[in-house]
Order: C-alpha cells, then structure tokens, then sequence
C-alpha cells in the first residue's frame, strides 16, 4: 500500500506540470489572437491611406555634436545628394544585385517574409532585447521614408504594417523603384544615380556588373564598405554580393569569379566641405552613428551626441600638422607625407584628440591607415618577457644569430656583446628583441598586443605574423595609430587596458537616452609588469633614441621606423595621457629619410607639452614629480655607442649580471605558454622562422 502511494505522489506533479503548461499556452494563443484582431484592425483602417513618400512623418532636424565640456562643435545636416532615376535605367544586374544580397524572395512575398521574421524573432529572443533583422527590401523602404531608427517592438510594428500597405498599393517595380532612389550610399550620396557618379563618375545606366557589385554592398555599412574609405573591405563585400547572385541564379560561377578579379576604377575622393577643427573626428563620430542607426536618424533626426573630445588638447593637436614638411604633392592634390595624431585618457578611454591628417580628405589615417610599426611594437615584447620571469636587467648576448638563413641586425650594423633588456629599449636594438621573442615565442607577444587592442593580426595562411621578424615590427598588415596609442594606455594605466571610447552618450530629439558607452576594460598584465616596461621606457624617453619627446616631466614611450623610411613612429604616454604620432606617405613610398626620434617625437613633444600644461607633474607611482631638468636632444650614432659603453660598465660594477638569470637559462626566459595562470595565450601553432630577407631592417630606431 504505501509502494502504491508512493507512485501516485510521484504522478501528481508531472499531471500539475502538464496543466500549468497547457494554461500558459492557452493564455498565450488568446493573447496572440487579441494582438491580431487588434493589429488587423489598425492594418485595415490605415489602408484607406495610401502613402506618400514625397514627405516624412517627422519634419528634418539636425544633430548636434558636443565637446567633453557640453559645448556645442558641430550641427550635423544632411547635404543629400540625390538624383532620382527611373527603374527602366537601373540596369537588371543592379536590380538583381540588390535583390539578391538584401532580400532574395522580394518577388515572393507580400512586403514581409515571414520566414526572415522568425530568424529574428529568434534573434531578439536569445539576445533578451530587439534588434534589427528580416527586413525586406520593402520594410527598409517603409523604415526610410517614414520612421524613426529606433530599435523597439512597436518601431518594428509599425514598419510591418507599412511594409504591407506599401505592397497593396504600389507594384514590385514601382517599389523596387522608390528603394534603389532612397537607399544611403554614404559620401553623401543617396540612390542609386548620386552613388554612380560619386564613385564612379558615370550615369547608374552605364554601369556594369563589376560596379553594379560594388554599389550594393555599400549601404549594408556605408563607412566601412565605401571603396574611398577602405577598397579592400569593399572589395570583400563585393564577392559577396556575387556569391549571392550566383546562389540564386542571376549569374554563373565562371562570371561571378572572373568579376571578383576585376579591379575597380574610381572616381578621385571629393575633398570636404568642413574645414573647421576636429572635422576628421567629427566624421568619425558622425560615421560611427551612420553605422549604427542609418543615416537618416543622423542627418534628419535631431540627435544630440555628447562625444570625449577635449577642444583644447584638439587646438594643440592640430597646430602640431604645421611642423610637417611638404616633399611632394600626389594626384589628389595633397601634401606628403601625411601624419595622424592620437591622444586617449588611459584611465577612462576617452579620446581627447584626433587629426586624421593634413589637408581635407575623406581618409581619417587616425582610424584608417594600417600601417607597419616598426619598433613600436617592441614593448610588446618586453612587456610579454617581464610577464615571463625576465627583468628590466635580465641579460641579452646581442651577437649575430641565424635563423633558418634569415639574420637580423640592428640599425647601427654592430653588435655590443652582453648587454640588459633595459638597453635593448633604450636603444631599440633589433637582434637581441629577436632573441627575446625567440625564447618567449612570438605567439606571446602577439598575444598580450591583441589584449590590449591591436586587431590587425593575420595569424593563418601562407603569409601571417606568427613569425619573429614580428617582434620588430614586421606584420603582414600593420597597424592603425588609433589602436597602437590605445595599446599603450594599457601601460600608463598600470596593465589594465580600456578599449577607446569616442562617444559618451547619444539622445533623441525627445531627450529620450538611446545610448550611454561606460568604459570597458580588463586586466591584461600585472601591475608590476606595467611599472617595469614603463620605467624601461622612461629611459628612452631621458637618454635613449627619443630624447626629442623629452617634456620636462615624467614620461615614457618608443619609437618606430621601418624598412627605408616608410613609416616613422612616436607613441608615448604620461601618468594622465597617451599620444601616438604617424608619418608617413599615403602610397607607402619612402619618406626622406624621416625617422621615429626625430620628427614624431618632436610632433609628439609640442603637442604634450601644450595638452598637459594644466595637469600637475606627478611620477608613474603617482608621487609629486618636480621634473626632469632640462630637455635632451637626439643622440647621433656615436655618442650612442659611448653611452651604451658607459652604462654597461656601470652594470658591470654593479654586478647586475651576476644577481640577474643569464640569457639561455630556463629560469631566465622558460619556453612554453607562459608560467601566470590566466596569462596564457590560446593554442596556436610553432612559430615558422621568416623566409630568409623577410624583416631585415623593419626594427630601426
């Protein structure tokens, strides 16, 4: 009898469970049903209304763009340039690129695919919030003309039902039509006929299908995919495009991969109307918005956008570009070389400063260019050695060294013996750098640069940067100022990094918040680690190769020059501010001779001095600073050489070699993945040595 009991206990809940289940799902059908009864009859009574898209809903109104303090620096408006076209000159391979890459059952569906909506119903769900997805073609249609960019259910309501009308009362073609004359192509081009001729210089019906491609993978993001900002990605974009034509019919494979192959002829970037200051940051700003929210909702919606700029630190940044030396002029009419200049609030990621280069182009070379480091890249080095048992004095023998036929030198073409990682900063020596990262294993230094920002890595194929000619620099791609600078931070803020941060807040023209950025950061390397790669740098910065950023007060920072002058680098940083400094030409032709020391650190010099006069010195322990004294000046080669000397035989009396782990020692550089739980890179495959030649040279000073 109580077995029996029991059974019948163990019953009863999955009978309540199978009840409480069946409720909930009642309740949801009838929910459902008074949601559908509601909306038809919102759907049936908007119908007697067919829409005009010659007028929006809401009348245009411009955004503004506030400074760090709430000062007002910018109203952004929409110059549109826009030409509308007839469908019957839109060339079908345009129409059928669109179709295919944006909505390909756009000649099956009655304005909204339920299938597209179920994928992003799903989407919202597992993602607890909404986001845009499943859109066709003619709800985009409805979104431009008619609503706001804000992201909520009764936004996504409302283009549904528009979407829907527009279908009853306007044909596909007469759709399609209204789409290709609206749609944002950035450059301030919208529509079809305006992207033509912006990028191409010619009529939208003379287009052909390499360029029909091209023009319909811009507006999915038209910053980043504008083949005047960033070929490559538009590039990319376009097999896209392709691939989906071929998918679904409109082209064969043999088509699609001869067009991926065929280059692109474009129209000469038009130079901007604003010339007034901080415009390249403003653009970035302004881009980033378009990215996010479209166009429209930047350009007609009264946004009010609070940003880090510090207009201050700005004037100073900007005065810095009258150093810069005219050698040349190129066939857009601008001067080289050209320059970018980063500064960032290493505590907070605030970007404080931003010049994009000389002149009035659309290319922000702060935020663009990716560019070879050169020795720059060393402290990433250091930094990953000092996490792995090395110190400021661990010894390094700088002798000549073969690695699968490639040698490394230094720039001076000597080598000086046994010497510590703290000269090998000082004085930006190649060969023992090398020799470092080959005890580490260069996936650790690559390791610790992508934790702190750097995203331009290429770590597969036949060409990638899990080679040693990386430690001095020599990556495959490169690196952009804006990431090199924010990287740096990480040192200054004590081995905690903070990804950069442009934008504070955005409003609505309600003042409704639509979003608010809080710095996102984490610990990369220890504390201890940081100070001792930034009291390394400070030498640099007293005595070593940057005695030209000297500022009187405390500071760190390394320079960079590559393989025959192309770029010449200063990134460096004070216990409040971090700034990087770029030169070089836009066509990676070498400079005259421009080196890291010299110029950069110069630049980054008068731009410091002024952006931090009303911050009181301190030392990186955070202790009263009274200065260094007087300002140094380069060192030539040879009161280098004697320097170097000097200070060796000071370690020597010091018996620092004797107290300190030897250079081959498994205590001093233990090979693996690193010895700090959580510090470990991923898994990566051996390190391949360089191709003999590979790197020679693109860790000068």
């Amino acid at each position: 009898m109580d077995k029996r009991s029991n059974t019948s206990r163990q019953k009863r809940p999955a009978k309540s469970g199978g009840t409480v289940k069946r409720a909930v799902l009642g309740l949801g059908l009838i929910v459902m049903v008074m949601i559908t009864g509601i909306g038809c009859g919102f759907l049936t009574a908007s119908m007697n209304t067919k829409p005009d898209l010659a007028n929006d809903i809401l009348p245009p109104a411009s955004s503004q763009i506030y400074d760090i303090n709430g000062n007002e620096i910018a109203n952004v408006h929409a110059a549109e340039n826009r030409r509308p076209v007839k469908i019957a000159q839109v060339p079908k391979q345009l129409q059928d690129a669109f179709v295919a890459v944006e909505d390909n059952r756009f000649y099956e569906h009655s304005g909204v695919d339920p299938r597209g909506i179920a994928r992003a119903l799903y989407t919202n769900i597992r993602g607890h919030g909404v986001a845009e997805g499943g859109s066709t073609i003619t709800q985009q249609l409805a979104k431009n003309a008619y609503l706001t960019q804000e992201r909520t259910i009764t936004r996504k309501v409302q283009e549904v039902f528009l979407a829907l009308q527009l279908e009853r009362q306007y044909t596909k073609r007469e759709i399609l039509e209204m789409y290709l004359n609206q749609i944002y192509f950035g450059q301030g081009a919208y529509g079809v006929q305006a992207a033509a001729q912006t990028y191409f210089g010619k009529d939208v019906e003379d287009l052909d299908l390499n360029e029909c491609a091209m023009l319909a993978g811009i507006p999915k993001s038209p910053n980043y995919f504008s083949p005047l900002n960033n070929l490559q990605a538009a590039q990319e974009r376009k097999a896209v495009v392709l691939d989906q034509m071929e998918k679904y019919g409109y082209i064969n494979h043999s088509t699609a991969e001869k067009t991926k192959k065929e280059e692109m002829k474009l129209v000469k970037p038009v130079k901007k109307s604003e010339t007034g200051e901080a415009s390249y940051f403003i653009d970035y700003v302004t881009q980033k918005l378009i990215d996010k929210y479209g166009a429209d909702a930047v350009y007609k919606e009264g946004l009010k956008i609070y940003t880090t700029i510090d207009m201050d630190m700005q004037k100073a940044a900007e005065a810095t570009v009258s150093k810069l030396p005219t050698y040349k002029t190129d066939g857009n009419g601008l001067g080289q070389p050209q320059m970018a200049l980063v500064a960032i609030d290493p505590h907070n990621g605030y970007v404080k400063a931003m010049v994009g280069g000389r002149g009035n182009d659309q290319f922000n070379r702060a935020t663009m260019a990716v560019r070879q480091p050169g020795s720059a890249f060393k402290p990433f080095v250091f930094v990953a050695a000092l996490e792995n048992k090395f110190t400021p004095n661990t010894v390094i023998n700088d002798s000549p060294i073969d690695i699968n036929g490639w040698r490394p030198r230094n720039d001076s073409g000597n080598f000086s013996g046994r010497v510590t990682m703290r000269e090998v900063a000082r004085y930006s020596m190649n060969v023992p750098t090398v020799k470092i990262a080959q005890k580490l294993g260069i996936d650790k230094p690559i390791y610790y640069a992508q934790e702190m920002g750097i995203s331009t890595f290429v770590l597969e194929g036949p060409q990638n940067d899990r080679q040693l000619a990386t430690a001095l620099g020599g990556m495959t791609k490169g690196v952009t100022p804006l990431e090199i600078t924010s990287a740096y931070g990480t040192f200054a803020n004590k081995g905690v990094h903070v990804e950069p941060v442009v934008i504070v807040k955005v409003l609505d023209r309600n003042g409704k918040v639509l979003e608010q950025n809080e710095p996102k950061q984490r610990s990369v390397v220890s504390e201890s680690s940081a100070a001792e790669l930034t009291d390394m740098l400070e030498d640099v910065v007293k005595k070593g190769t940057g005695t030209r950023a000297n500022i009187g007060r405390p500071a760190a920072g390394k320079t960079g020059t590559t393989s025959n002058y192309n770029d010449a680098w200063f990134v460096g940083y004070t216990p409040d501010l971090v700034a990087g400094v770029w030169i070089g030409n836009d066509d990676n032709t070498p400079t005259q001779g421009i080196m890291g020391g010299h110029l950069p650190a110069e630049i980054w010099k008068a731009f410091m001095q002024k952006a931090v006069a009303q911050i009181p010195a301190k030392n990186f322990d955070g202790s009263r600073s009274s200065g260094y004294g007087g300002v140094g000046e380069l060192e030539d080669d040879h009161k280098q050489e004697v320097r170097k000397k000097e200070d060796k035989k000071k370690d020597e009396k010091k018996d620092v070699d004797k107290k300190e782990p030897k250079e081959g020692t498994d205590k001093s550089a233990p090979a693996g993945n690193g010895n700090k739980p959580g510090n470990n890179p991923p898994s990566m495959p051996p390190v391949v040595a360089p191709e003999p030649g590979d790197g020679v040279g693109k860790g000068r000073n």
